[in-house]
Order: C-alpha cells, then sequence, then structure tokens
C-alpha cells in the first residue's frame, strides 16, 4: 500500500475517514495505534534508530511467549538490523505524549478540516484535555506539518509579502508586525516563510534557498525582487500601483500576486478571526498549518489528515528547551 500526499489512499480508504468514524471505531487504544501505524508505515514498521523498512532483515512485533509471566507493551517492535525496541510514536511529535493516540488523531483530523484553523481553547473543550495541553498538541502538529525544505519550486513561481500581527499606528507602522512570505507554484504547492524584514538580504536568501533557478518569477513592483530575478529564467512584475494585477506576456505566462494574495488572506482570517493574536515566535508554526492546507486543498478532510501523518517523521518539539 502506498500513500503519498498526492494521493493519499490506496487499499485503506482515507476518504472514510471522519470526527464520527474515528471516535466511534478508534477510540480504543489498541485499534487508534493500529491506524497509526497504518497511516505512518503503509508499507510496513519502519526502525525509526537505522531506518530499516524490513525488506533484509524483519522487523517484529514483541509478543509474550506462552506461559511467561513478563508483560509485553502493546505496540512495540524489534528491529532486525540494529536490535533495537520501538512504536510508532518514537522519533515523532507523538513521543513522549500521554494524550491518547485516538485524541491525537482526532486533533489532527479536526486541524486539517479547519479552513481558518481551529483555537487552542476550542480543542481544549472539545477533546476534555487541559487547555495548556490542547496549545501544545497544536503546536505540534504546525511543527510536524513544516516544510522539509528538501524540494525546490519550478515552473512559474509567484512570490510576495505581507506583515502578521498587530496593529501599529502612525509613529510605530509596522514594529508590531511580522513579514511573511509566500511562494507558490502557479498549479502546483507553495511554501511560506516568516522572514526577519523585507530587505534583499532577507527575502533573496528565501528565494535563491526554495526557488529553482529555472524557474520564472513573477512579482509585484518591490524593488528587491527586480534585483533577484536577474538570477532566475525569467522575472515579470506587475504594478499595483497603476491597478495592474495580471500581466499577459508573449510566452502565454499569466504574472502576477493573486494566488500569494489569497494565501494571504485565509491567514489574516485565522490570524484575526481564530487565534486573535500571535507571537513572531510561533509564527512559522502557524503559517505552516496554512501552507500545509494549501498544499493538500484539492485532497478529502480524511486524505489530507492521512497525508499529514507521515511528515511526523524524525520531528520533535519540546514544551522547554532542554539544559543539556
Amino acid at each position: 500500500m502506498k500513500m503519498n500526499i498526492e494521493t493519499a489512499k490506496d487499499e485503506f480508504d482515507a476518504d472514510d475517514l471522519n470526527l464520527i468514524t474515528l471516535a466511534q471505531e478508534y477510540s480504543d487504544a489498541d485499534k487508534a495505534r493500529e491506524l497509526l501505524e497504518r497511516l505512518r508505515w503503509p508499507n510496513g514498521a519502519i526502525c525509526p534508530h537505522c531506518k530499516n523498512d524490513g525488506q533484509t532483515k524483519p522487523n517484529s512485533k514483541l509478543t509474550p511467549k506462552e506461559g511467561s509471566k513478563s508483560a509485553v507493551r502493546k505496540g512495540v517492535y524489534f528491529c532486525g538490523a540494529c536490535r533495537k525496541q520501538f512504536t510508532v510514536t518514537v522519533g515523532t511529535v507523538f513521543e513522549g505524549s500521554h494524550i491518547a493516540i485516538s485524541k491525537w488523531l482526532m486533533a489532527w483530523f479536526i486541524i486539517c478540516a479547519s479552513k481558518k484553523a481551529v483555537s487552542a481553547h476550542q480543542l481544549h473543550r472539545m477533546l476534555k484535555i487541559t487547555y495548556r495541553s490542547a496549545w501544545f498538541l497544536a503546536h505540534r502538529i504546525r511543527f510536524a506539518m513544516g516544510d522539509d525544505g528538501k524540494t525546490m519550486l519550478k515552473g512559474v513561481v509567484e512570490v510576495d509579502e505581507t506583515f502578521v500581527g498587530g496593529k501599529g499606528d502612525r509613529t510605530t507602522k509596522l514594529s508590531r508586525k511580522t513579514p511573511v512570505m509566500a511562494l507558490i507554484e502557479q498549479g502546483g504547492k507553495m511554501k511560506a516563510k516568516v522572514v526577519a524584514g523585507v530587505s534583499y538580504k532577507n527575502l533573496g536568501k528565501v528565494l535563491f534557498e526554495n526557488v529553482s533557478k529555472d524557474a520564472v518569477l513573477c512579482s509585484d513592483e518591490n524593488v528587491v525582487y527586480k534585483k533577484a530575478g536577474t538570477q532566475f529564467k525569467a522575472h515579470h512584475s506587475v504594478v499595483h500601483s497603476k491597478s495592474e494585477y495580471i500581466l499577459r506576456t508573449p510566452d502565454g505566462i499569466s504574472a502576477g500576486t493573486n494566488h500569494c494574495e489569497s494565501f494571504f488572506s485565509l491567514l489574516k482570517r485565522g490570524v484575526h478571526g481564530t487565534w486573535h493574536n500571535v507571537s513572531r515566535e510561533h509564527l512559522q508554526k502557524y503559517v505552516n498549518e496554512f501552507a500545509f492546507r494549501w498544499n493538500t486543498r484539492k485532497l478529502s478532510d480524511g486524505c489530507r489528515m492521512a497525508a499529514g501523518i507521515p511528515m511526523v517523521e524524525g520531528k520533535r518539539l519540546m514544551y522547554r528547551k532542554p539544559l543539556n
């Protein structure tokens, strides 16, 4: 069985996943863990320590021997390569959590299905967990949704920036706001990054790290993009000050930043309407959530959740930074 962000379903029909199904069929701890295993390891258990997928040296699930008085924790696997034990939560944002896996799965679904986001207070009320636990749980899910940085955007890429945060006044203007940059392939995927400022150094760094030099760049009249655009295959810009929002080029490209504006509109509705206030420290995780939903917007809610679960691989987020 193969499950990825494009299809997110094969033998296991993720379209059938919804809150009722999760509550009725997967509220049991064992069934919830088995569902998590199926979503995270569609082709069989993979050791988080040595990445052994069991093809040459099989991984086996531990079971108590007949007549043994020693208990064996459910869901524990034994790696045939490095000979270490592991479970489906090891090496993920789930590791070390005292929240039931069934509630984790419902939280994943709720966040994936909430187009304009959901607050930690709402999760706290719906899942019957403390507000502090709901806040941390939501941040770990958003952290897992983050871009791995391994893929470069290609084709025609729209780029724009906006400011997110508190309202400034005439004297402080943008001092309380944080710049967010969006990079969107026309008809493809997107990335969104929180940047320190809107200088060439900051915006250019994000561009060069995330967009292929063979791409065609589309932006507004910002001089930063004009300077950076010389290093790409081509650069087209629209002049918003002259009410120009779409530029039809001779090579058939519809240049503009409308997709970026659409993304920013959704993000700001989440900030102002759901979260009300976000700190610069955590803003990237909030942005991750909206970027993930944008990239999976053509999937059903169940398939979106199924596509997000494998992204927990190799990601940990601590409530406090460890002293060592």
